[in-house]
């Protein structure tokens, strides 16, 4: 049977691509190389029976926020998705135990911040809204295809509204680094320190081009649509895909690893997989990083630039992920953090600085920036009554490791067993110093080190969850090589989506949404 689209992978873009394929009616055929469907959006029980963790991805802001939900929102909630929210998104804990919490009303942020230093307030109103005000434009720019007539169109329209030299200035400005914003525009640390680690969630740094930009964006949308996470976890967002691509004749495969993409002729025929099966389609999309594409799926094509492109594309930081069945809530020794979503332990812009470049330095960071989720908080169903589970998350962690930075845990140069645990006993410390009784409300914890999450899915080279580190010369229309446009090559029926293309990393779908409307959906 020949199929007109073959999507191999299924992480969110893949799925995103697949859905509304399939829903225009057209023949479409997912290929998944693992056992399971999903990519970074894995739903277990790796503590105890009856503790539901998001093993990977679990926040779904992106997703909710973006282009591919509107499309295709009704349909998921037909079949399951549902989103479990709070009213406090996220929030900063310093290390003496000073917090600050966002919260999804703008004036009362603005005047928490106003609270704590004259003038803050007002100016995270003027940041919110200034993104706000430039929505259509930026968010076509984040999210939308870059080498395009409406894209153009957009530009020409900028340059009429502003002046071609205001519209210079507007991108002089949002090249500027976290930094920069965060110690120019606020005097409060606590303010600095709430933004300053979300820029490693965009896998920047403070000092990274445009990570003020990304910041200031990444405060308007948790404050649009605050931290959600899906009921049940993140794989019953995979439930929720996998029959609507069903219901429209869409077919799904686990274990189908894909040995090579086919074509004759510079154009697309199908794929041939481990063991010679050899499937027909009229177009390939793959969600894969830029080595695995060139080095193996499309390995006899003569693509000679994307070759050579290849090898000098960068990934990023490690991922390290810790989860925790406990046997009551967690009582916070700071108040008003027990309905927090997501909770930054961190000191401020120097801390997330420092543990950043440590670890890309290849150094086990010696106070780490730590990420800290109260799931159950939002859906109950996450754990038996009265229990918790908490997802953590350390977004610099070393994908190579030197040494550590501390001097006190014995490394070599690859991530252990015993190394793993030692790393999860440091960020356990910090943890428990900010949590009454910690020791004796933890039943188990399971960690996962960069090389675990790599071992789990292939797209995370090293532990990367980014697909390639997104510093300026590796995104927008660089990305993922300085002459890509819009995920297309030299072979015709081709088409490249994942977090390692146009518009990047996260859970918003956006390039197989993307490449879905390319192909007509």
């Amino acid at each position: 049977m020949a199929y007109d689209h073959i999507i191999i992978g299924s992480g969110i873009n893949a799925l995103v691509a697949a859905a509304m394929l399939a829903r225009k009616g057209d023949r479409v055929l997912v290929l998944e190389r693992e056992a399971r469907l999903g990519g970074c959006m894995l739903t277990a029980e790796v503590t105890l029976p009856g503790y539901t963790h998001d093993v990977m991805a679990a926040t779904f802001v992106l997703f909710l926020t973006s282009p591919a939900h509107a499309a295709l929102s009704a349909d998921l909630a037909r079949h399951g998705l549902e989103f479990c929210h709070t009213a406090h998104p996220t929030a900063v804990l310093r290390p003496d135990g000073s917090s600050l919490v966002l919260t999804t009303n703008r004036a009362t942020n603005i005047a928490a911040f106003n609270a704590l230093a004259v003038g803050d307030g007002d100016q995270h109103g003027r940041d919110v809204s200034g993104i706000e005000g430039d929505a259509p434009f930026l968010f076509a720019l984040l999210g939308g295809a870059l080498w395009s007539w409406p894209t153009a169109k957009l530009m020409f329209g900028q340059v009429r509204k502003r002046g071609l030299r205001g519209l210079a200035a507007w991108f002089g400005t949002a090249l500027m680094p976290a930094r920069g914003w965060l110690e120019n525009s606020y005097q409060s640390p606590l303010v600095r320190a709430l933004f300053a680690p979300w820029v490693l969630h965009c896998g920047l740094t403070p000092e990274a081009t445009y990570s003020a930009l990304m910041g200031k964006v990444v405060a308007f949308a948790l404050e649009a649509a605050g931290a959600p996470v899906i009921k049940g976890g993140a794989g019953a967002a995979v439930a929720a895909f996998r029959a609507l691509i069903e219901e429209h004749g869409g077919e799904l495969r686990v274990g189908a690893d894909v040995d090579r993409i086919d074509a004759v002729g510079g154009r697309v025929t199908g794929v041939t997989l481990v063991g010679g099966e050899t499937i027909a389609a009229k177009s390939v999309l793959a969600s894969v990083a830029p080595g695995q594409l060139m080095d193996r799926l499309l390995r006899g094509e003569n693509l000679p630039e994307d070759q050579v492109a290849a090898k000098t594309f960068r990934h990023g930081r490690g991922n390290f992920q810790l989860h925790y069945a406990l046997d009551a809530n967690p009582e916070w020794l700071s108040p008003g953090l027990q309905d927090v979503a997501l909770i930054h332990l961190a000191d401020g812009v120097d801390s997330v600085s420092k543990s950043a470049n440590e670890a890309e330095r290849g150094m086990l960071p010696a106070q780490p920036t730590i990420c800290v989720g109260q799931p159950h908080r939002l859906d109950a169903s996450r754990c038996p009554p009265g229990k918790a589970v908490l997802w953590l998350q350390i977004p610099d962690a070393p994908r190579v490791i030197k040494g550590d930075a501390a001097g006190q845990i014995e490394t070599g140069a690859e991530w252990t067993e015993s190394l793993r645990e030692a790393f999860a006993d440091r960020i356990e410390a910090i943890l428990a110093r900010h949590i009454r009784g910690f020791d004796k409300i933890k039943l188990a914890r399971r960690a996962y080190s960069p090389a675990d999450l790599a071992a789990m899915n292939i797209n995370l080279v090293g532990g990367d969850p980014y697909g390639g580190a997104c510093s300026i010369d590796q995104f927008f229309i660089w990305r993922p090589f300085a002459h890509s446009t819009n995920g297309t090559n030299g072979l015709r029926g081709f088409l490249h989506i994942g977090a390692s293309t146009h518009p990047g990393p996260g859970l918003g779908g956006g390039s197989g949404y993307l490449a879905a409307k390319r192909l007509g959906a």
